[in-house]
């Protein structure tokens, strides 16, 4: 259950936008072009990095740890991918760490899981309450850690600390188990550097709560995209705007957008949501503080 609106799924809802015209339906037309950077050599160096692989996928690397987060490497079902995976997944065989938000489709993908769990026999998963069950279904042997929301995972390293944190969502599969996984986000710091992953979320006061539990981070990894018809949207999926006061309410320093320009999950064409976060954060003047990577592009920390 979310910490403040309780998710509560309505087929009525559903059904209401659905049947709806989309407002956006010319733009759509328009083709996307996504930004693609196929330089990998981040994976030969040891730099502490975090590349966006598109979607909510990030490599990330800390003090030579390295994680993964939501890894969706192809299409999924009813979704076709429509930005190209920046490099072959089976080249990701020094992961420590698979962080997974929660159980939806376009962030824990089975054939994903399985392709990297097969390359990386020393990886652990560090999950929400629940999720061991469905993970332990397809790779039996997979270490798998599950925490409630603000508990730290264990870990070996010295200095490094991660913790599940809470986002405004929701958890369904199939036909049953609504809300039987629990959802969140992530707080990773390793040394002197702090980096928060949203997963996916609406707008709620859980962010400036984490910002108080847990500190500031560096960098902050927000959806903007899937926002659209704002009514139905807005309570498990932020807007570019949103994110932007997520952003302010976590006090971090920069922020990494992300769930946009991959899979075409609402009404807003896959351009809309960095076009409309550009010009919300110049105009709040936060344009600096924006980071905008190529998928595939190296941000070195």
């Amino acid at each position: 259950m979310n910490l403040e609106h309780p998710y509560i799924t309505s087929f009525w809802e559903v059904l209401r936008w659905k049947l709806q015209k989309n407002p956006f339906q010319q733009e759509k037309k328009i083709p996307y072009t996504p930004h693609i950077s196929n330089d990998i050599s981040w994976l030969q160096n040891n730099r502490n990095c975090i590349v966006w692989l598109g979607h909510c996928t990030f490599y990330i690397r800390l003090q030579q740890t390295v994680f993964l987060t939501d890894p969706v490497f192809g299409d999924i079902p009813l979704f076709k991918r429509r930005s190209p995976l920046p490099l072959d997944p089976n080249l990701l065989k020094d992961v420590h760490y698979l962080l997974l938000s929660h159980d939806h489709r376009d962030h824990c993908d089975k054939p994903s899981i399985k392709t990297v769990a097969a390359n990386n026999p020393q990886m652990q998963v560090l999950c929400g309450l629940g999720m061991d069950g469905l993970l332990k279904k397809w790779h039996p042997n997979i270490p798998v850690q599950t925490a409630g929301w603000y508990q730290q995972y264990k870990t070996s390293e010295q200095e490094l600390a991660v913790f599940f944190v809470p986002e405004r969502h929701w958890a369904k599969r199939g036909l049953g188990g609504t809300n039987k996984h629990l959802w969140g986000g992530f707080m990773i710091r390793n040394g002197h550097t702090g980096i928060y992953f949203g997963g996916d979320s609406g707008y709620n006061g859980h962010y400036q709560q984490t910002a108080q539990v847990l500190g500031k981070p560096d960098y902050a990894l927000l959806g903007i995209g899937a926002y659209e018809p704002q009514w139905f949207m807005h309570t498990f999926h932020q807007s570019p705007a949103n994110a932007v006061q997520a952003f302010k309410d976590l006090q971090a320093t920069h922020l990494i957008p992300m769930h946009y320009g991959t899979f075409d999950l609402a009404d807003e064409p896959l351009s809309y949501p960095l076009q409309y976060l550009q010009q919300a954060t110049a105009a709040g003047g936060l344009a600096n503080a924006l980071l905008t990577p190529a998928i595939g592009q190296a941000i070195y920390l």
